[in-house]
């Protein structure tokens, strides 16, 4: 896999009417972030931002940074030519129109149900495709993902889970002696009438 942190990386070539054309320095620079972004990347959904505001992009940018996940805006080109140093392939169909990648980086969760709110409530911003792990999954699975609950939520009920054999158990075994305790009480109980009424 193409390690874009190396300073002696080469240079992407890529063609452009027949001819083979190097990206500058500034570009270079642009597919070296891309290529990394994607490789760190546990998710990447790609998306079609035409027709947003420049404020609803800042409003999602704000929505996503705390889930450490970013929403930039890439050049198809310079997209493809990272996501070929990845060994990502078949995107080529998808890098058409404007481009924007949201990159979450820890949950995926939580970014995947910010891109599907952010679709159904902008009705602007459309998925193209997604990349869970460097490998292609279809827009749909976005919302899907969206849909399960978060990691937090799955964290309590597996603890739950663990928890109910344990609080079973100690129920059980605290059984005997809690019976034992009521027959004790009771019989003192009916001693204590049983004295009273000889007396």
């Amino acid at each position: 896999m193409f390690d874009a942190t190396r300073e002696d990386a080469p240079l992407m070539a890529h063609k452009r009417g027949g001819d083979i054309a190097m990206p500058t320095p500034a570009k270079q620079k642009e597919i070296d972030s891309l290529a990394v972004g994607l490789q760190r990347a546990k998710l990447a959904v790609l998306t079609d931002y035409r027709g947003l505001k420049v404020s609803d992009l800042q409003a999602f940018r704000a929505t996503l940074r705390p889930m450490n996940a970013e929403f930039r805006v890439a050049k198809n080109t310079l997209t493809r030519i990272a996501a070929e140093r990845n060994g990502i392939v078949g995107l080529d169909a998808m890098l058409d129109g404007p481009l924007a990648i949201v990159l979450a980086y820890d949950d995926i969760v939580a970014p995947a149900k910010a891109v599907s709110d952010f679709v159904r409530t902008s009705r602007i911003l459309t998925v193209k495709t997604g990349l869970l792990d460097g490998k292609m999954i279809p827009a749909s699975d976005i919302e899907e993902l969206g849909n399960l609950p978060s990691r937090e939520v799955l964290l309590s009920k597996l603890l739950g889970l663990m928890n109910s054999p344990m609080q079973r158990t100690v129920t059980v075994l605290s059984g005997p002696s809690r019976s034992f305790a009521y027959l004790v009480n009771a019989r003192a109980q009916q001693l204590e009438e049983t004295a009273g009424a000889a007396d």
